[in-house]
């Protein structure tokens, strides 16, 4: 019998590795090196977690691209003060999102993941358009959202309104560039109490500072930074969110449970690293400040919505009779 025209003929041609020739090896899509056919139940679970684990890690690291984008978008479209600068943004990418990412190849395999039917090689690859939708058009979207609250309410608490920032960001560059440049109506000498700011021929109206503090209230750069770090730390909670999401594909995260030592230490390392790097004066060198405890709690309600939108979504999928594809597991399942 030719081994090398049957192989190709089947589905899948398996291999004994012991007993099995050279050329039957070659022309195999399998070889199993114990000769029990076993393990090919084994192969193929292992595989399916893998291809499971790799989606899992690449829609969290991608999910956080919009709200790290969205911010130079309205810097440049609305001309407001940039609400995060690159430097955060490499923070994250390379600080508080690495481990987490890493974290979720240690995922246990879903309760499930031997009863679902064999993927299309074709379509079903691990970046689909699917995968984008849900990182780019749905998490990311909600996560962008929870930055540019937190954003808009520090820098109002600080004497800034949201309505006002519209077409200042040169206003900020400039006071940045050159505090001696900036003049406080009526009073000069009272920041606390001002009213109006002008700098170079540009003025923004300064309302009452819900957190008295000199240094912040009504002073563009610093009050900016503490924006900057608040949105910062939005991310980082609502990621939070996101990595607890992306630890199933069809099941409740709850049923899943928290075995994974290595993503509960990637969270603690997460928020750890953050902290560092709001609280620890010298680090504060790269333009971060140590913002109230207060400016942590506007991003909490995203994390809620992220983790119960995410839950809603798969059991929505998992009430599919198993045959046919609902529309949320058509438009939604990564």
């Amino acid at each position: 019998i030719n081994i090398s025209l049957i192989f190709p003929k089947a589905d899948i041609g398996v291999a004994m590795g012991i007993v099995g020739s050279d050329v039957a090896k070659d022309a195999a899509d399998m070889i199993l090196l114990n000769d029990n056919f076993a393990s090919i139940v084994d192969g193929v679970e292992e595989g399916r977690l893998i291809f499971d684990n790799l989606k899992k890690s690449i829609v969290y690291s991608l999910t956080s691209n919009i709200p790290e984008l969205s911010p130079f978008i309205a810097f440049i479209v609305l001309q407001i003060p940039l609400p995060l600068t690159t430097i955060l943004i490499l923070l994250i990418d390379l600080g508080t999102d690495l481990l987490p990412a890493i974290s979720l190849a240690y995922e246990a395999k879903e309760a499930d993941i031997m009863s679902k039917p064999p993927r299309n090689a074709l379509t079903d690859r691990l970046v689909t358009r699917k995968l984008l939708a849900f990182a780019y058009g749905q998490i990311g979207v909600i996560q962008a959202v929870a930055g540019f609250i937190t954003y808009f309410v520090v820098l109002n608490d600080y004497g800034f309104a949201p309505g006002d920032l519209i077409g200042a960001s040169q206003l900020f560059i400039d006071f940045a560039d050159d505090n001696s440049a900036g003049t406080f109506s009526p009073n000069p000498d009272d920041t606390l109490e001002a009213t109006e700011l002008s700098v170079n021929g540009n003025s923004i109206t300064l309302t009452e500072c819900r957190i008295k503090d000199s240094e912040v209230c009504h002073i563009p750069d610093e009050a900016l930074k503490h924006a900057q770090t608040a949105f910062f730390t939005a991310i980082m909670v609502v990621q939070g969110a996101n990595l607890l999401a992306c630890r199933t594909r069809r099941l409740s995260v709850f049923q899943q449970g928290l075995r994974n030592t290595v993503l509960n230490v990637a969270i603690v390392q997460a928020f750890a690293l953050g902290i560092f790097l709001a609280y620890v004066p010298p680090v504060n060198i790269i333009g971060t400040r140590p913002i109230r405890i207060v400016h942590w709690f506007p991003p909490m309600p995203f994390f809620m919505v992220i983790l119960t939108y995410d839950e809603v979504r798969k059991w929505m999928i998992r009430q599919g009779d198993g045959k046919r594809i609902n529309l949320v597991e058509e438009y939604t399942y990564y």
